[in-house]
Order: C-alpha cells, then structure tokens, then sequence
C-alpha cells in the first residue's frame, strides 16, 4: 500500500480503498524489512498507529477537517526536538535525553495531520558526509548496502528511499540534506536561511544551519515547505517574509535563465560520468526552451577553507554546553570540576566531534582570530558578494551536487580531508544563505546515485521547485 506522494494517497482514502490506520502500518512494516540498513534511532510504532486510528476518525467525521498534511507520514533527523521523545545528535554524550518541547518545524507538521513516524540516524551532531560518525553505525545506502548513503542526513535520506516514509526533515549546514538526496537517487532541499524556524533544532554552527527536506515529489516537498515555513516567536533568525503557496504555485512550463558554471562541471576531479549526464539533462532542459547562460564563478578554492573554519568555530560555541553538568553524558572518572568537564566530554563525543571543536577553539584562539576566523568571514562577504551578482544576470544557477558517487563504508575513514572537500559544490549555498535542491541523476555503476544541484536567490525557492518539477516530468 506504499505511495510515492499525497495526492495519490489522499485520492486512494477518499475512494474507500486505504485507511491512515493501514497506510501506516506498511511504512512500519518497511522499517522492519529494512532494518538492517540502520536507518532508524528511534520507531514510533504505537503511538504512530493510534495517531492513525484517531486521524481516520476525524475524517470519517468530516473530511473537510482534515489539515493539509493529512495521509503524510515524516520521518524527522535525530538533531530535531520532539516533545517527550528521545533525540541524541547521533551521541553518547545525549544518549537517553528527552525532549521537553516540540521543534517549531516539528509541531507544525503535527497541527497539519502529519505522522511522525520515527527518528533517523545521523553523523553525530550533523558533522560529517557520510553518516558513518554515528554513536549508531554508519546508515547504509537502499540502493546498495555496500555504500555510503551520504551525511549528515543520511538516515533521512535513506528513509524516503527506502519507502518507510513520505517525507523526511533532516538539516544542511554545507549540504548535509542535497548529498545524501543525490546519493540516494531522491530530493533533497535546503531553504533559504531563516525560512525554516531553527526552534528546537540542536545548533552545529548556527549561521549556517537550516532544516531541510527529503522526499520523492517536488509537490509534496512544496508543500511541506509552505507548512512548516513562517515567522516564529522562538526564532530571533527566522525572517518574517509571508509564505508563498508553493505547491499552488508549480509552474513546470514557466521558462526562466539557467547559469552554469561549467568550470565546476569541469573541474579535474569531476566524475565524467556524472559530467555527462549533467550535461544531458542541461541539454535536454534547452531543448524544451530554457535559456542557458555560462557563469563563471572565481573563488571556488577558498570556499571549503572558509566553511571549515567559520562553522567549527561556531560548533565549539554551540557545543560548549554539553558538559555533563546540568544535562548530557557524565563521566564516573572524576575526582575535581576540571576531570568532570575533561573526561565527560571526551568519553560523550566522537572523534569527528572532538576534532571539529578542537580546530574551532584554535581558530578563535589569542592570535589566530585575525588570521582564520575574521578572514574567513571576510571571504563568506566575497562569496556573497559574487552569487548576488550571478543572480542579476540569470534566475538559478546549475552545478554539480557532488563531484563523485558515494564512496564504500569505511573507505574514506582515515582521510578526514578528502571528505572535507566533496563538500565543495555544496556550501555555497550555506555560505550565502541562498536555497539549493539536489534533483537525482540517472543511476551509474553499482546501482549508486549523484545528483545536479539548483540554485536560487534568496527566498526564491518558486524557481527551484518550478524547474525540478520540470525535470520531475521529463525522467
């Protein structure tokens, strides 16, 4: 009884052919025929079940009560607060801790009739590309266990693509919702900065962070995006624009000025395969009367090292607060305040955590703020600076999403620098604050996935989804 989107699972309970009750209970089913894939931290299978059971009363009371998300059934990342449910980050340092509020993200699903079905796993605290930092095991990919599902919503990713969910909410902070889309042949969208409220999402680096979704349709994400978007009283970041009607609003017709930044298809260390098949969905979107326009874009080398050193040293901000003193994991080694904060923190953080914080504190350090931190941001203006001028000349920018498929598990684990690049193509979005969505690719060997990437400017995401669903009718 699985469905690829709402409206197909909104006609098939009209009809009298599906009940929520039994909608979910196959996703349930899927979870655990999929078990081994890792996907799940936590399953809420019973209270799933009854939130069917008293959704299906309400509409068999009255259809029309129904909110817009009724018959979605989400999956939400281990980062995102659920009131009274677990949520760790993916770490032994949160390991058993509850959630006393709901994300706004979160409760805004809820007042629309969705189901939370369960929480994903994750790399811990959202760092990492692979989701193989995990206090959990590495998430394996759907399509092909041996591989990498991407990260840091990987967990995410594979829940959509394994068919135990509609929708799932995850968080991008350099890419971390459209890498593992591409690799797990789905889409994945990050919002501009500030359109999501960041309420009750556990902080990385907070300039950068933004929940994101994953799903299967370009409608379906539409809307989610329009219900979960808006001002928020508990979000001083959030921004108070009015929210378009998204889903309404899909005109996969509308033609509009594509830039491609061909050096970025080019770039020596790109996939040719993937290359050539962004190349001939670029060609093909032409053809049906899109303009293409080549960009160029000439800072490509700094924005890596730039990302790097601003969002550790947020995260060795953000992260200070897990002590084991007032919440989080505490060490039985100690004997003084100093072996508490010492021995707690090592023992409750990986070792991409650990490493992460480290560079952040160094490059904050007495002496080094001017020569990393202050010049990094420097170059985030200069990046944004370029996008923004970019978008005066075309409406979305095309790029790669990765310059590679996804690599085996455990292949990459002792080359923390390599994984640091194949960000490359994706912080800028996170950057410049700017909306991105990964659209998937046709497969390669092994069964494995990449995507290309879509760029607007800011609070424009209309064109992104405009010109996906154009792609969406075209595979």
């Amino acid at each position: 009884m699985i469905a690829f989107n709402l409206s197909e699972i909104r006609e098939k309970i009209s009809s009298g052919e599906l009940t929520l009750a039994v909608l979910t209970q196959s996703y349930l089913d899927q979870i655990e025929r999929t078990k081994d894939l890792n996907i799940y931290v936590n399953v809420f299978g019973e209270e799933a079940l009854q939130r069917a059971a008293d959704l299906d009363k309400k509409y068999a009371e009255n259809p029309e009560s129904v909110g817009k998300l009724f018959g979605m059934v989400v999956s939400i990342k281990d980062v995102i607060c659920y009131k009274d449910h677990e949520v760790t980050a993916a770490s032994k340092m949160l390991k058993g801790f509850k959630s006393l509020f709901s994300s706004t993200a979160v409760q805004r699903l809820i007042d629309e009739d969705a189901i939370i079905i369960g929480s994903t796993n994750c790399d811990e605290f959202a760092m990492g590309s692979s989701n193989e930092n995990s206090a959990y095991g590495p998430t394996k990919n759907a399509d092909n266990p041996d591989y990498i599902p991407g990260g840091s919503s990987g967990g995410a990713a594979v829940s959509v693509q394994a068919k135990t969910c509609l929708v799932a909410l995850g968080s991008d902070t350099g890419g971390s919702v459209r890498q593992p889309a591409a690799f797990c042949n789905v889409i994945g969208m990050k919002p501009t900065y500030g359109r999501i409220s960041r309420h009750g999402l556990i902080a990385y680096a907070s300039s950068f962070d933004q929940i994101g979704l994953v799903g299967h349709t370009v409608e379906d994400m539409a809307l989610v995006l329009e219900v979960i978007s808006g001002a928020d009283d508990y979000d001083s970041t959030v921004s108070q624009k009015d929210v378009p009607a998204y889903s309404a609003a899909i005109d996969s017709e509308k033609k509009i000025k594509i830039g491609v930044i061909e050096s970025f298809f080019d770039h020596p260390k790109m996939n040719p395969e993937i290359r050539e098949k962004s190349k001939e969905m670029l060609k093909a979107l032409e053809n049906k009367g899109y303009e293409l326009v080549p960009i160029s874009f000439e800072n490509i080398d700094y924005l890596v090292p730039s990302y790097y050193v601003l969002t550790t040293a947020e995260a060795s901000t953000n992260l200070s607060r897990f002590d084991g003193v007032k919440f989080g994991h505490r060490s039985q080694n100690i004997s003084d305040l100093e072996s508490l904060y010492r021995f707690s923190r090592t023992e409750g953080f990986g070792i991409e955590v650990k490493r992460r914080i480290m560079l952040g504190a160094f490059v904050l350090s007495s002496g080094y703020y001017d020569a990393y931190f202050e010049k990094a941001q420097k170059i985030r203006k200069i990046v944004k600076d370029e996008i923004n001028g970019l978008f005066s000349k075309v409406d979305v920018i095309a790029l790669p999403t990765s310059m590679d498929y996804p690599w085996k598990i455990g292949d990459a684990n002792q080359d923390p620098v390599s994984i640091y690049l194949s960000d490359v193509f994706t912080v800028i979005a996170n950057l410049c604050g700017i909306p991105a969505l990964s659209f998937p690719l046709e497969k390669g060997a092994d069964n494995v996935s990449s995507g290309i990437q879509l760029l607007s400017n800011s609070f424009e995401e209309q064109h992104l989804f405009n010109l996906s669903a154009c792609l969406q009718n075209m595979a």
